[in-house]
């Protein structure tokens, strides 16, 4: 077993994928801090403040618009925080977590033309698909060098 630290900042609004990601990460990057957004701008904040802190970032697509005391409220997409990532430096890879398939094209296409190591899964099967091809590609990251265990 690989401890890592560090903090894995992930864009993600339902709470079944958050609670499958957390446990994922527990096994696979024990040690490692899981903040989650489920709004794309509140991430890129973060991000312009903390991003050096993050050992991996993973993006969803399509984020809620909820209705707040009868105001409708936009969260964004997952497209506006690859966009603002291709605009700086790679500091951490990337993984791309999105059913929505041309828009999840087009981070990944953004993120890898920007230098970023930038992985893309399908989800699948309700939540199996983050403790098989998710936590595989986290695995994937660091048997291949972008993240290195701590110590």
């Amino acid at each position: 077993m690989l401890l890592m630290s560090g903090l894995v900042a992930i864009l993600e609004d339902d709470a079944g994928r958050i609670a499958a990601m957390r446990a994922s990460l527990a096994k696979v990057l024990p040690g490692t801090e899981a903040l989650f957004f489920e709004d794309a701008r509140k991430m890129i904040a973060w991000l312009g403040e903390h991003q050096g802190e993050a050992v991996l970032i993973s993006l969803d697509h399509d984020l809620p618009l909820r209705n707040d005391a009868g105001l409708m409220r936009d969260f964004g997409t997952g497209r506006e925080v690859a966009d603002y990532l291709a605009s700086v430096l790679p500091t951490c890879p990337v993984i791309i977590h999105s059913s929505n398939d041309h828009g999840a094209s087009g981070m990944f296409f953004a993120l890898r033309d920007a230098g970023w190591p930038c992985g893309r899964v399908y989800p699948c099967d309700d939540q199996v698909w983050i403790s098989d091809a998710w936590a595989e590609q986290v695995r994937r990251y660091v048997r291949d060098g972008w993240m290195n265990p701590a110590g």
